[in-house]
């Protein structure tokens, strides 16, 4: 093997890839916030017994669950384009991430919903509140807390799956960068090897910190 390692250029553009790394965690927290969201409306829905919320629900989290998270986002930034819906690659990537998360935390919401005693809406009622009253502040609460470390696991899964930008030509996140990098230098194996620790850092730190706050707020 007659490759020889060249770190040094790596390190002088280390303030790039960082400033990559910081538009992956950007995007990664807006598709699990949006996702987020969209997953309760989902659960709900899927558990409202009405078909008119449950099938759009159903079709939502089957197409989701189903297909790969490349084609999704290909059919945002090259499907609705071929149509004449111009979608950028940034905006591709988020809202197909976000449509893949949605997808995913809604049947896992679901079995969070399923594990809130009935009791605890009964008890609510009593006290006067009403549906939404007693959604917000009593069930969904309690929800949240019993998927928290399987949310925990979806946001893992968004840092890493934000490397997909680079196929619709997004080259701002870390991925892009350091990409443009190695075109550039052709040190591939030291450039992705340092984009590989990156993403492993981020993800371990993400990990780690929610594994404080879980401490902190679930310990009773």
């Amino acid at each position: 093997m007659d490759y020889h390692f060249q770190w040094r250029p790596v390190l002088r553009s280390l303030p790039d890839m960082l400033w990559g790394a910081l538009v992956t965690i950007e995007i990664a927290g807006l598709a699990m916030l949006l996702g987020t969201v969209l997953a309760i409306f989902l659960a709900l829905g899927k558990r409202s017994g009405k078909k008119y919320l449950s099938w759009p629900a159903d079709v939502w989290i089957e197409t989701a669950r189903n297909t790969p998270a490349l084609f999704q986002i290909y059919m945002l930034y090259f499907g609705l384009g071929s149509l004449g819906l111009q979608v950028g690659s940034y905006a591709a990537l988020l809202f197909g991430i976000t449509f893949n998360n949605a997808g995913y935390l809604a049947e896992t919401f679901r079995g969070g919903f399923l594990a809130v005693p009935e009791t605890q809406t009964r008890a609510a009622r009593s006290l006067g509140m009403g549906t939404v009253q007693t959604m917000w502040h009593i069930v969904i609460p309690q929800m949240l807390r019993a998927v928290f470390h399987a949310m925990t696991n979806q946001m893992v899964w968004s840092i890493l799956m934000s490397s997909l930008g680079i196929i619709v030509g997004l080259t701002t996140d870390l991925t892009g960068v350091t990409q443009k990098l190695n075109v550039v230098t052709y040190r591939t194996f030291e450039y992705f090897f340092v984009a590989a620790c990156l993403y492993y850092i981020i993800s371990k730190a993400f990990t780690l910190s929610a594994r404080i706050v879980a401490w902190r707020l679930f310990r009773y």
